[in-house]
């Protein structure tokens, strides 16, 4: 089945016309037929355009068009629901955006239009992002591929699973808190948070400005990184991408990490952590030990002040952001007899419960009175985070951590308790609030049910060539990303 196949083992066959772009895109497209209904993680589809972008692309190899030039030629690839795609619905997952259709392509969707990708399919989420399950999204519930009974994790659950369940070769999610990061651990995917302004922004609907990252989800370590190759880079129209060369990530994957030094921070082991987790990451720092790195425990001291930090800043930042959707200039409007009441109305009846909700707690932390208690001693607590980051990584090349506290949980059982829910991030958010990279590979499974766990590694701000070189070695020493769900 061509659809359960890597974008290196397709990209050598496409280029040998062994096969062509129509018969794996068309295989994608059978699998989200024959799948997608237990799992939901499309929110929508173009059939007709992913085989019209499929026969280009078979005419360009067909004319001499190599994978050197264009790394994605003939590769699907689908998108979450807050990327901007032109004449694509963009609706965030949320009712407010209507019918909305995005007038012009992200960058990042550029880039992969450039590499030859075939982008593809609205991936399910999170309204706005916000949310670790992708419950709240206004489409429907997205399912694990794993056991449908369970979250795929989120906000960019929809891309997770439709990575596991093969419905799509790879594809793009976003990561405020660990987005990407804890969907691939509970999905039993790769997912790639990059360094803070290493992939730009630009045609990215905004939650939480200072903390969102786009980033691949796919099913192993080197298709991270040739999706990285990709998609990073400084761009003008992103005030807050970074200028910083990209190198060719792929090249890094040699399986040599001898003399690497790696931090086990003691405070990540907490007593929360499930103990199958625990044992799964106990077995895997084993397992780069004896590929010659050495570990080390390590202190982050301020992790504690992690999740408390996050959600003052991401909501604050979340409550400025979604001003604009005030049905006025653009999505779905609520008339009222005055504009106070059409906004009222407007975002009450296009806003979700979770949105709502952070809406208003990040409203409360910037008002008069609270903003120095809350939002900018946030703001320095976070300085002091990011710092934490920095000294550790004068003595070690790459952090190692849990990606999740536990496997994949059921469906509504965090719903009615919101901080339990919020701590599904407690490992993620961390590396956000300090601007640093991060990766999710699959490190074991729990016994009954079967679900996948999660190992993360945190790098250096721009490090993202190091801890790939890590997380490659690591997963080609092991068996666990072949592993599959039973659909």
């Amino acid at each position: 089945m061509l659809n359960r196949l890597t974008i290196s083992e397709l990209s050598a066959r496409l280029i040998k016309r062994e096969v062509s772009s129509r018969e794996v895109t068309q295989a994608c497209l059978d699998q989200i037929a024959r799948v997608d209904g237990q799992i939901h993680a499309f929110i929508s589809h173009d059939a007709a355009d992913a085989l019209a972008q499929a026969d280009v692309a078979d005419k360009a190899i067909a004319a001499g068009a190599s994978s050197s030039q264009q790394p994605l030629l003939g590769i699907p690839v689908a998108v979450k629901d807050v990327l901007a795609v032109k004449n694509q619905p963009l609706n965030c997952g949320s009712k407010i955006l209507g019918d909305f259709v995005s007038p012009y392509d992200a960058t990042v969707i550029e880039k992969l239009k450039i590499a030859g990708a075939i982008v593809f399919g609205r991936l399910n989420m999170d309204e706005f992002a916000m949310g670790s399950s992708t419950e709240n999204s206004a489409f429907g519930v997205t399912r694990n591929p794993w056991d449908t009974t369970r979250i795929p994790g989120g906000s960019s659950g929809g891309s997770a699973a439709a990575v596991a369940a093969d419905e799509a070769i790879a594809t793009l999610g976003t990561d405020t808190g660990g987005s990407i990061r804890q969907p691939a651990a509970l999905c039993g995917c790769v997912g790639l948070k990059p360094t803070y302004g290493r992939v730009s922004r630009y045609g990215l609907v905004a939650f939480a400005s200072s903390l969102d990252q786009i980033g691949p989800f796919t099913k192993d370590v080197r298709d991270c990184a040739t999706m990285l190759n990709v998609i990073g880079g400084h761009d003008r129209r992103d005030s807050t991408s970074v200028a910083h060369a990209v190198p060719d990530y792929t090249k890094a994957l040699d399986g040599n990490i001898k003399g690497l030094r790696l931090g086990l921070p003691k405070e990540y082991m907490i007593g929360g952590l499930d103990p199958e987790v625990k044992a799964a990451v106990d077995a895997a720092v084993k397992q780069l030990q004896s590929l010659g790195a050495s570990v080390e425990e390590i202190s982050l001291p301020h992790t504690e002040y992690a999740a408390a930090t996050y959600y003052i800043i991401a909501p604050a930042e979340a409550s400025a952001n979604l001003a604009r959707f005030d049905g006025i200039r653009y999505c779905a409007r609520v008339n009222g007899a005055d504009p106070i009441e059409l906004y009222s109305k407007t975002r009450g009846a296009g806003f979700g419960p979770e949105v709502k909700r952070r809406i208003i707690l990040g409203t409360y932390v910037l008002s008069s009175g609270y903003y120095d208690a809350y939002y900018l001693r946030a703001q320095k607590v976070r300085t002091l985070i990011r710092q934490d980051f920095l000294k550790a990584f004068e003595n070690v090349d790459a952090i190692i951590t849990p990606t999740t506290p536990t496997a994949a949980f059921k469906i509504g059982e965090k719903s009615d308790d919101p901080l339990q829910m919020y701590l599904s991030d407690v490992f993620t958010i961390s590396c956000n609030l300090a601007g640093i990279c991060g990766v999710s590979i699959p490190c074991g499974f729990t016994k009954s049910p079967k679900l996948p766990i999660g190992l993360q590694l945190l790098g250096k701000p721009f490090g993202e060539e190091t801890m790939l070189k890590i997380a490659h070695a690591y997963e080609q020493s092991t068996v666990w990303h072949r592993e599959k769900p039973a659909l």
